[in-house]
């Protein structure tokens, strides 16, 4: 007798076909940082970042329950999302390793909500915690807004099929 099997039943006997499939989808490169209540920045790259609300302004990104950084930024209690520029692979690998410290070397100031705003980025979204919600293996995080600016004349470091590169207008 042949079953049928779900869709969720054949992504998790395959999850390497799951990831290739969704990696045609290009995202954004962020970098959420906070600062731990001893005064140490904590920072993590996400590559899932979104717009969640215009009214009232609601922004979220997903971290992987395993990840060592989210709690330090969970901790916190509020973040800043830097958007990276196409020319800032470098620090994103900074900031995806497993280095002890992140920030050695990178140059950053504090918003003025007290987060780590990296230098040069295309832009930042400055947000307090609103809601940590979990779903399978991540957490679903949404950000109340409370600043954001954006730089006109940067392009955005995108993430696409295992690999990075830039955004070019047709």
């Amino acid at each position: 007798m042949k079953t049928n099997t779900t869709a969720a039943e054949q992504i998790i006997a395959n999850p390497k076909w799951f990831r290739e499939v969704l990696g045609k989808y290009p995202t954004g490169v962020c970098v959420v940082t906070a600062m731990q209540p001893d005064g140490n920045p904590a920072g993590m790259v996400v590559g899932t970042f979104t717009s969640v609300s215009l009214n009232p302004p609601l922004v979220g990104f997903l971290p992987d329950k395993s990840s060592t950084s989210w709690p330090k930024i969970h901790t916190a209690g509020k973040f800043c999302i830097n958007v990276l520029g196409a020319d800032q692979t470098n620090l994103c690998s900074r900031m995806a390793s497993k280095a002890e410290d992140k920030f050695e070397g990178v140059d950053y100031s504090l918003t003025d909500n007290g987060s780590p705003l990296l230098q040069d980025v295309v832009a930042w979204i400055d947000c307090d915690l609103h809601s940590v919600t979990e779903a399978g293996d991540h957490y679903i995080v949404l950000g109340d807004v409370r600043q954001l600016h954006a730089e006109p004349e940067r392009e955005p470091l995108i993430f696409c099929q295992g690999g990075y590169g830039q955004f070019s207008c047709l």
